[in-house]
């Protein structure tokens, strides 16, 4: 039965000319450069410093398995690019609500980010 998943993932990827296992890995591989992107930004923000370099970086590890899907992915159907737009802005807005209250309870000097 694994074997058959992994076929059929493969043939997923090999259909729009993408390796599903690269695209995971970015994935993956980037929460940890987000995440410090974030703090970096909290930091900033807190010292009263410009928030735009962290805020850029942090956008970017955000949507790098898409900037490869959208470089190297051939035929992506229409719906695809909908649905994962809807999940970029849905995220988007919800990491920007969480560092809005990280940055306002580092300045109140509650917690820390």
């Amino acid at each position: 039965m694994l074997e058959a998943i992994n076929e059929w993932i493969l043939a997923q990827g090999a259909q729009y000319n993408v390796n599903p296992y690269v695209f995971v890995a970015i994935y993956v591989g980037a929460v940890p450069f987000f995440l410090a992107s974030i703090a970096w930004l909290v930091k900033n923000a807190r010292a009263g410093k410009s928030t735009v370099l962290p805020t850029m970086a942090a956008g970017f590890f955000f949507v790098s398995a898409y900037i490869y899907l959208a470089i190297f992915g051939q035929d992506i159907p229409v719906w695809v690019w909908i649905f994962l737009a809807a999940l970029i802005v849905y995220g988007a807005v919800s990491q920007i609500r969480e560092t809005r209250k990280k940055i306002a309870a580092a300045k109140e000097g509650g917690e820390t980010p």
